[in-house]
């Protein structure tokens, strides 16, 4: 397999412009979307977007066993904390890469240490919100990935879990990040964090039905069997050719918890003051992309590949550009989400919905025998800092941290 080399960053350039480079050659979308935020929080929320990338990178990695895996994973939870050397892990853990890895991933693992360099440089209570949602989608993210295959996840809310510990944790850390931005959005904090997790499940599960053939090719499958099994689908004998009418029947059923979950995501980006045009702008992007993928995936059920109900290019420039010019008026922001969601099912979501947690390794005798030690060192660390960061998210900024 040919590796396609990316032009290396300048290492003479300062630790933020290397995030400002390096972010289009791992994510087309977030460089789209990242910069519509204030100055500030662009800042914080790339450099939360790269980390969570390193985490999904070493996840990912098919070269390192999964009881090194997770050690990494500590690892790399540690070093945003600053009780691990981020230089002496960058270097590790690129050697260790395979030719799966992309380039652009790589030369991020390379340049981890320059990337937690603008993590200590942050308000002390965003740096605090970034440690958590590492620290939760490090331990919890590799729980699922250690398990998976083909024949799925056994309930809908094993899915739930599984798109709290890779994207809802994303979605609490972004709240965090908002709130302490401005003081008109800390007064809605409570109901903002009720539905940054559902926000961040509708569109997780739209990627998730998005990329079914793609992520079955690679081994896993995040669909649930008890969804499809009413259907008398069993995921593990499941092949594009074989699904037919009761694959379509559960995905058309999982279409309307993903729709749900973005009507949350509408009402948690209209609890965003209207004078905040770029967080506003940030949230309404990728919720319209989604109905609109949702929208293809409904009309297609029987695609066999992700870019078969891809939004064309422009759609997506009608889509900002509608978005663009209702960012403000809460009314016509429904009604178009409505008009974008027309014919979609729509299943019910229990109004106090919440994702499940998992039981962290260890916590009941369940850890691998492969991080005892490493655990054992850093537990009584971790608890300190642990109290650390809940201090910090009940306090106003003080400034960073050297």
């Amino acid at each position: 397999m040919m590796v396609r080399q990316i032009k290396s960053t300048n290492p003479g350039h300062s630790d933020e412009a290397y995030q400002d480079q390096i972010l289009p050659h791992v994510s087309r979308t977030f460089a789209l979307t990242i910069p519509q935020l204030p100055p500030e929080l662009s800042r914080s929320v790339t450099n939360a977007y790269l980390l969570c990338r390193v985490a999904d990178t070493i996840e990912d990695e098919p070269q390192i066993a999964p009881p090194d895996t997770l050690l990494y994973m500590e690892r790399f939870s540690d070093a945003v904390a600053g009780v691990d050397d981020a230089q002496s892990l960058g270097t590790e853990l690129a050697d260790k890469l395979s030719q799966w890895t992309l380039p652009a991933e790589r030369e991020l693992i390379i340049n981890l240490a320059r990337v937690i360099r603008v993590t200590r440089q942050l308000p002390l209570r965003q740096q605090a919100a970034i440690r958590r949602c590492v620290d939760t989608m490090c331990h919890g993210m590799h729980q699922f990935q250690r398990t998976a295959s083909v024949r799925g996840l056994d309930t809908l809310a094993d899915l739930d879990s599984y798109c709290y510990y890779v994207a809802g944790v994303v979605g609490e850390m972004l709240t965090e990040l908002f709130c302490s931005h401005a003081a008109d959005i800390e007064r809605h904090r409570t109901e903002l964090s009720r539905l940054a997790p559902s926000f961040a499940q509708g569109l997780q599960m739209t990627n998730i039905l998005k990329d079914v053939w793609e992520d079955r090719s690679r081994g896993a499958c995040w669909l649930p069997q008890e969804v499809f099994s009413r259907y008398g689908i069993d995921l593990s004998h499941l092949t594009a050719e074989s699904g037919g009418s009761g694959f379509a029947a559960g995905m058309h059923e999982l279409v309307g918890v993903a729709h749900a979950h973005l009507r949350n995501a509408l009402e948690f980006t209209l609890l965003i003051p209207a004078r905040e045009t770029g967080i506003r702008r940030f949230c309404l992007w990728a919720i319209g992309l989604a109905v609109l993928t949702l929208k293809r995936i409904a009309a297609n059920p029987g695609f066999t590949q992700g870019s078969q109900v891809k939004v064309s290019r422009r759609t997506v420039a009608v889509t900002l550009a509608l978005s663009n010019a209702a960012t403000r008026r809460n009314g016509l922001l429904r009604f178009l989400f409505n008009r974008a969601a027309t014919g979609l099912p729509l299943a019910p979501l229990a109004p106090d919905w919440e994702p499940r947690k998992l039981q962290m390794p260890g916590e009941e005798g369940g850890e691998h025998a492969a991080s005892a030690y490493h655990r054992t060192r850093r537990v009584n660390v971790r608890e300190a800092q642990q109290h650390e960061v809940d201090t910090l998210l009940r306090q106003p900024d003080r400034g960073t941290v050297q």
